[in-house]
């Protein structure tokens, strides 16, 4: 191909960046780091967005350097208010990433010696850039795990509000994706919701392990200061300093362990939206979807398609690449910290966006699914779906169930020979097959007769889906309290 890819580079394999070496770390080198390598190795590009989680890092720690009197406390008061400023700077857009400087930490570090002098200096005192930015990104997922229980408490209340309004709508259940039994829209939906339940519960969990304080482990040994990592811990709300400076700067099992949570949820959505697609083809025609969240076609004018859940079934395979590729960065890594785990942070970023959006989306969506009720109980009434329920009449009626099996086999055959469905048969023909069959089993036989009878803990009987929606309920709004 040949050309000069400076453009894509930042200059060619031999520029320097300068006469000197980076003034930060450079010390014992000769000569400036190569142009390229610099912008090989940078990674401010991406982690810029830590500087509000690398900002309270350095808050805590200088308050707690100031404390055990590594600092004096004016040095402390001074490093705290410039690093407060530079927060306000970036968030008004005037701050000036630089790629020379590599990440997020020497930015700002390079920023708060510019602006206070000296003092700026020491802030680095007892830490290194791999304590500093395993506890950045802990932070950052321990906020963005509370942002996505949010999305997903929101959810999980448009599901509930959604099967309680669907209650005694009926549907058909199917299993192998042939119909199975009927079953209501409310049952449906609280199944979905259940889902979403224990991935709430287990992002819960994932942030226990994520709220574990790295600062103080330093570059991989701790520090000869007189530190007081359980002070900077608390500081930073975390529950306590991790346990082994080894560990501390070198684990990612909790950006993996997310990343393993967010899979889980990307592949309950992705079922969601899978069923949602289906629903709405004319195959099914179970359900509508308002046009805003639907597009047209370039070239057919008729076509309206189901873009959203569509595009949130593709997005889990992102998520579902996200988790090997963590798995992958770390498979072989000998402790401690290695360069390695600058590939670990697009992978997070990128999938909290995803599952962000994908909530956001179904947040939104859910609760403008609307039911086609009619055609939803025409195809729950097909294919003799209510032929479990003509078994358990007959149990009840005192036959042994494999009997019953057998009896109602040959009932469906029969139907199906004269093209009737089981519970066209009239009470006649049905008194046929057995001398225990009465008046009672057309009711037995009716969709409504057998969504009915499973009225229990965990049934599909609108009375039942009415339970279960305002206990689920009563656990949201727990957790809601509890949080708040």
């Amino acid at each position: 191909m040949g050309g000069d890819d400076s453009y894509k580079t930042g200059g060619k394999t031999g520029d320097k960046t300068g006469g000197k070496p980076n003034p930060l770390w450079g010390g014992r080198f000769q000569e400036a780091t190569d142009r390229f390598i610099e912008r090989f190795t940078a990674s401010v590009g991406f982690d810029a967005r830590l500087y509000r989680h690398d900002i309270a890092g350095s808050i805590a720690h200088a308050t707690m350097l100031g404390e055990v009197g590594v600092l004096t406390g004016a040095e402390a008061r001074r490093i705290i208010a410039g690093l407060e400023a530079i927060r306000e700077e970036i968030e008004r857009g005037d701050f000036a990433w630089s790629v020379e400087r590599e990440d997020v930490h020497m930015n700002i570090e390079a920023a708060l010696t510019a602006r206070i002098g000296e003092a700026g200096k020491k802030l680095h005192t007892g830490r290194s850039r791999n304590d500093q930015v395993a506890t950045d990104l802990r932070l950052y997922l321990r906020e963005e795990i509370d942002a996505l229980r949010g999305l997903l408490w929101k959810l999980q209340s448009a599901l509930v509000d959604l099967a309680e309004r669907e209650a005694d709508t009926i549907l058909p259940g199917f299993t192998h994706l042939q119909s199975a039994q009927p079953v209501t829209f409310g049952h449906h939906m609280l199944a979905w919701r259940e889902m979403l339940a224990r991935d709430d519960s287990r992002l819960a969990d994932c942030r226990k392990r994520v709220n574990i304080s790295p600062l103080g482990a330093a570059a991989l040994a701790g520090t000869g200061f007189p530190i007081d990592r359980a002070r900077s811990a608390e500081l930073l709300g975390f529950d306590a300093p991790a346990g082994n400076s080894l560990d501390a700067v070198s684990d990612r099992d909790f950006a993996i362990e997310f990343a393993a949570c967010g899979s889980l949820l990307m592949m309950h959505l992705s079922r969601m939206a899978e069923e949602l697609v289906l629903w709405m083809s004319a195959g099914f025609g179970f359900i509508d979807l308002p046009d805003r969240f639907c597009t047209g076609s370039s070239i057919m004018p008729q076509k309206k398609n189901p873009d959203v859940p569509e595009l949130v079934r593709g997005k889990s395979g992102r998520v579902f690449g996200h988790l090997l590729a963590l798995l992958t960065l770390m498979k072989s890594q000998p402790l401690a910290y290695n360069k390695d785990n600058q590939e670990d942070k697009e992978p997070v970023f990128d999938l909290v966006d995803t599952l962000k959006d994908c909530l956001f989306a179904f947040g939104e969506l859910v609760p403008a699914i609307e039911c086609k009720r009619e055609a939803m109980r025409e195809a729950a009434a097909r294919d003799c779906a209510t032929a479990t329920d003509f078994a358990d009449y007959l149990v009840g009626k005192g036959v042994a169930f494999r009997d019953a099996h057998e009896i109602t086999g040959k009932a469906v055959a029969h139907a199906l020979a004269a093209g009737k469905e089981l519970h066209e048969l009239g009470l006649d023909e049905l008194a046929g097959f057995s001398p225990l069959i009465e008046a009672d089993v057309i009711e037995a036989l009716s969709v409504e007769g057998s969504v009915a009878a499973r009225d229990h803990f965990g049934g599909t009987a609108p009375a039942a889906v009415r339970q279960a929606a305002a206990r689920a309920r009563e656990e949201l709004d727990g957790e809601k309290q509890a949080r708040e």
